[in-house]
């Protein structure tokens, strides 16, 4: 399971030259961590989805080997946090960091757990199969990672739980914009105003 702390599937490295907003980057992956052997849809639609003023901080939650959060700090010039569970994932993203010359704050952290600073942008590619409640903790925890004018944005698609996600993102901060919808994926986003 992607979501545990420490995955006992043998390791099974894949090497992934892939072009994410215009730029080319390598990535590590691995057994044990989410799609490890292409960046998956649902992560493409929220990058094309996003622009984000550089300069600003932005939290990856779930980052997984880091596609996300690696890909807006060097494509949009973001300062970026990358956090997971997954240990394996985290010395992934840490080598892939380090493979395409990005400079982030990566570190261990069972969702906003271990995080102590509030953020500009907060975005995930939410774990779907630890569950609803999971979901709804990135949601109502992300208010208070959030400066005033922040935005949370999470890709989830409509057959595992969009319109759930809006209901509860519309009820934290009062508002929930639908960016994008494409293949069933849909990006939802709040601002803490």
């Amino acid at each position: 399971m992607y979501y545990a702390e420490k995955p006992t599937s043998s390791h099974d490295i894949h090497e992934l030259k892939v072009e994410l907003l215009g730029e080319a980057f390598d990535f590590l992956s691995d057994a044990g961590v989410f799609s490890k052997k292409r960046i998956d849809y649902g992560s493409q639609v929220l990058l094309n989805a996003l622009t984000l003023k550089s300069g600003k901080t932005l939290l990856d939650i779930g980052c997984g080997y880091g596609p996300l959060g690696l890909t807006l700090a060097k494509v949009q010039g973001v300062k970026v946090t990358m956090v997971d569970i997954n240990l394996r994932a985290l010395a992934l993203a840490q080598k892939n960091a380090d493979r395409n010359n990005i400079k982030a704050d990566i570190f261990q952290s069972d969702l906003y757990e271990n995080v102590e600073s509030s953020f500009d942008y907060i975005i995930s590619n939410p774990p779907i199969r630890a569950g609803k409640k999971t979901v709804h903790r990135i949601i109502e925890e992300g208010l208070n990672h959030l400066n005033s004018g922040g935005f949370l944005t999470l890709v989830i698609q409509k057959k595992q739980g969009a319109p759930s996600a809006k209901a509860k993102m519309e009820a934290v901060f009062g508002n929930c914009e639908i960016l994008k919808r494409d293949k069933g994926y849909y990006i939802l986003q709040s601002e803490k105003i």
